[in-house]
């Protein structure tokens, strides 16, 4: 079938014929119609259409037309588009056709697509339909068009057409399908459209199974009776785009407290939804560069400082009351709240983010919660339908089941939701984008890999085994899966191996080659090692913090034949290449190898897994590595800390650090975190989700004193080098003994927080210094791992280093965490395998 244009029939000899190939993200997003308009416009003759290879245009016209026509495709792309390459060569044919038309291939049927869309927000001219009381799809739920709504959220199969999606049950109604069949319509070829004759369709119903009251609430339609029972202090269930959801009202301390015991998430902090920028901006700081996240099709959760800690920036304040310095000098006694707000207005419940000083905030992403939100004039809670540590829920049996006890609504409809997608979330850190998790309007748009990886093989990365995604590396990119989550639970291990099917399917994907973590237990190493051994494909394992530093590399483009730089990668926890747990790792390194040339003091885990769960235990094995129990006692017997500690099974704990049972040594940097937050009282005793004591403990920083404090204060560091491996390591004992008095002075915590990030920030660029220096002609520092998710960290460390003149890599497209890993373990493997024999 073939869409006409006709112009002018009359044949110029000037005209010439081009075959125009564009690769990319090119399908599925309103390319082939943005295409023909432009021709039209310009009186070209020719066609378009989609092909394996992404889209094939054929074009006669006068050459200054023809080069107009390929400079505006590229500026007028549709906002869902990403065009990574066009090609243009001379066709030998002399016949030009009468008009421009698209043409529907007979082969895509049988052919992969190039990519499948990440699902997108509603754009503005859906929203402003849903709001138009004179349009036909005036509050309608599922609105949408090529520029916004799902994509892999409801694809089955491929080719990407209604029939391959949960679509498929909803036929187009005539008006649906006029559009539908229109080249000019910006609903040309939009598989998701639907309207309310056709689509699906809301149902708000009680948890219980009761009927609704429908005369106790005041609403337009289902959607609108969510607002009322939001505002009423209501929990409601609400089924997403990826998910379920579960809504309450962000400013009622009750109802927050209540879902959070009901969902058993303790303290890690909760989403924020609010209808626009306005709403955000009175909670919280909003950059430039912030308000487009917020308001771009991907619609992220943007973290936010509160409006309260940017006041503080400004001002100079302490977060903390009365104390003293080392110095003796009495620190300021303001408190401020962390939102500070107008006269009247509602503050967000504390137990929202709890320890934190950032909000994370979004805006309506589908046209459900645009008319959820349109009377809310505050901003609600939107976690993910779950209990704490499983999956997200998505289909109705299983959210009766799974959230009937948390929710007293549900607010479902009857598109299926094909694969669960989490919400992404994202932070500006010195005006550069940080994806911190990379799912939901992201993924999985691919990533062009750095020069030299054009020829590399095909390759399956299976990614780590917390904040898991995996990788599929083909033709010069990478296509990175949304973020899946912990393969600790089953559930997620189920929905992991799941998803590595349909994408494999999805891509018409056959892996060349395998990459995979060297940790022998991790689910995801495991499931590698069964596919190597079923299909006698080569397996790549990749030392974990290396991976870190190769998935910075391509994050940033940096060429495969690049000399290697110096990488620093601080985190948890990896396997290391000598069979110990690493976790704080300078490595010199490129894509296919690494050496490791220094370290953080390796100190046991006591009890295993259980320290990232008890950061006492880490303090106390610090505590014992530096000074042992009788010096800790006879000098700070009177701390709380010492007390808390003594109170603990220590004839136990000493036994299984003299023998080392279940107690492996870890050069660990985020178990230091931990062990500094316990030691000044933060997530001490138990740690409700990873990473809680460093998050906390940066958030209570002091900005006055980060910023303006002696130098001389800063907790002290020390660079010795390891007994037998002669490997130079961060040694923390005078930091410790710093901190320990700071603690007898009574000095306020977030003094304490600012002087520990700023001497372990200037240790680790001391050390880089030093190693750089000794192995001579490295001008290039890449930070990777988990660690660096924490912004005054990075901030730091990077203007030290750029202050000696180094050139400074960091995370923007893929997380600096584990989610980032299989792109690592990816390029990893391409670049062995590409190496000569």
């Amino acid at each position: 079938m073939a869409y006409l244009c006709m112009s002018d029939t009359t044949l110029v000899e000037q005209i010439s014929g081009e075959r125009i190939r564009v690769r990319g993200t090119v399908q599925g997003v309103g390319f082939r119609p943005t295409v023909w308009r432009i021709a039209q416009e310009l009186s070209l003759r020719g066609q378009v259409a989609n092909d394996s290879q992404g889209v094939l245009i054929e074009v006669w016209g006068e050459a200054v037309e023809v080069d107009e026509f390929v400079r505006r495709i590229q500026r007028e792309a549709p906002p869902l588009a990403r065009i990574e390459s066009i090609e243009r060569s001379a066709m030998q044919e002399d016949y030009a056709p009468t008009g421009f038309r698209i043409e529907t291939s007979s082969t895509q049927a049988h052919v992969a697509p190039t990519h499948v869309a990440p699902d997108a927000a509603t754009c503005p001219a859906c929203v402003a339909e849903i709001f138009d009381p004179f349009g036909r799809r005036f509050r309608y739920p599922f609105t949408n068009c090529t520029h916004c709504g799902p994509r892999l959220s409801i694809i089955q199969r491929i080719p990407y057409d209604r029939a391959n999606t949960s679509m498929a049950a909803f036929p187009l109604c005539a008006a649906c399908a006029a559009e539908y069949n229109n080249p000019a319509d910006r609903r040309f070829h939009a598989e998701p459209i639907a309207c309310y004759v056709c689509g699906p369709q809301l149902v708000l119903s009680r948890a219980d199974g009761r009927a609704m009251a429908l005369e106790a609430l005041t609403f337009l339609d289902d959607a609108d009776g969510v607002c009322s029972l939001l505002q009423r202090g209501h929990i409601v269930a609400i089924q997403g785009l990826g998910g379920y959801q579960l809504a309450c009202d962000a400013t009622n301390e009750k109802t927050v407290a209540q879902l959070r015991a009901s969902k058993q998430r303790e303290r890690k902090p909760f989403a924020l939804m609010a209808r626009n920028l306005d709403v955000v901006r009175r909670y919280c700081q909003v950059s430039v560069a912030e308000a487009a996240l917020l308001a771009s099709s991907a619609a992220p959760i943007v973290l936010l400082d509160r409006v309260g800690r940017a006041l503080a920036r400004q001002v100079g304040l302490y977060p903390q009351g009365v104390g003293r310095s080392r110095k003796g000098a009495e620190a300021p006694t303001h408190t401020l709240k962390p939102d500070l707000q107008s006269a009247g207005e509602s503050a967000i419940a504390d137990q929202v983010a709890p320890g934190v000083n950032t909000l994370g905030f979004m805006l309506p992403n589908t046209p459900m919660h645009h008319l959820i939100l349109k009377r809310m004039d505050r901003p609600i809670v939107l976690t993910s339908g779950n209990l704490c540590d499983e999956p997200q829920v998505i289909t109705p049996a299983d959210a009766r089941q799974r959230l009937a006890r948390i929710a007293e609504y549900f607010l479902e409809h009857n598109r299926a939701i094909e694969r669960r997608v989490d919400d992404s979330v994202v932070r500006v850190v010195a005006t550069k984008t940080q994806i911190i998790r990379r799912a939901r309007g992201y993924a999985p748009a691919p990533l062009e890999l750095p020069p030299g990886f054009e020829h590399a093989p095909r390759v399956l990365a299976y990614g780590s085994e917390l904040k898991n995604t995996f990788c599929l590396l083909r033709g010069g990119e990478a296509i990175l899966s949304p973020h899946i989550g912990d393969l600790q639970d089953a559930l997620t291990r189920a929905d992991y191996l799941k998803a590595l099917t349909d994408f494999r399917n999805f891509y018409d994907f056959d892996p060349q080659a395998l990459a995979c973590d060297m940790h022998p237990e991790y689910a995801s190493t495991k499931q590698a090692h069964t596919e190597a051994e079923a299909t006698a494909l080569p397996l790549i394992t990749s030392q974990h913090h290396h991976a870190h530093i190769a998935a910075c590399l391509a994050d940033n483009n940096v060429p495969l034949q690049t000399a290697p730089v110096l990488g620093v990668a601080l985190d948890g926890l990896g396997y290391g290449a000598d069979g110990t747990l690493w976790g704080g790792e300078f490595l010199l390194a490129d894509y296919v190898g690494y050496q490791r040339l220094g370290t953080f003091k390796p100190v046991a885990m006591l009890g295993g897994d259980a320290a990232a769960r008890e950061p006492w235990r880490n303090t106390y094995a610090h505590l014992m590595a530096e000074m042992g129990w009788a010096d800790f006692a006879m000098n700070y017997a009177d701390l709380d800390l010492y007390r808390s500690l003594q109170d603990k099974p220590r004839v136990l704990l000493d036994g299984m650090l003299q023998r080392g049972v279940n107690a492996p040594l870890a050069s660990s940097c985020g178990r230091l975190f931990d062990a500094v937050a316990a030691a000044v009282g933060l997530a001490r005793e138990h740690a409700s989700y990873e990473g809680q004591g460093a998050v906390e403990l940066e958030a209570i920083v002091d900005l006055d004193c980060l910023e303006n404090e002696d130098a001389e204060l800063d907790y002290p560091f020390a660079i010795p080098r390891l007994h037998g491996s002669g490997l130079p390591y961060i040694e923390p004992l005078a930091m410790w003994q710093a901190l320990l008095g700071d603690l007898i002075l009574a000095t306020p915590t977030g003094v304490m927080a600012a002087r520990f990030h700023r001497g372990l920030a200037k240790i680790i660029v001391r050390m880089v210094d030093k190693l750089a220096t000794q192995q001579g002609e490295i001008h290039t520092v890449a930070l990777s791992g988990g660690v660096f998710q924490n912004r005054i960290l990075l901030q730091r460390v990077q203007a030290g280093l750029e202050a000696k003149n180094f050139t400074v890599l960091t995370h923007s497209r893929v997380p600096c965490n584990d989610g980032g890993l299989a792109l690592g373990q990816a390029v990893i493997a391409a670049a062995q395998r590409l190496q000569p024999l």
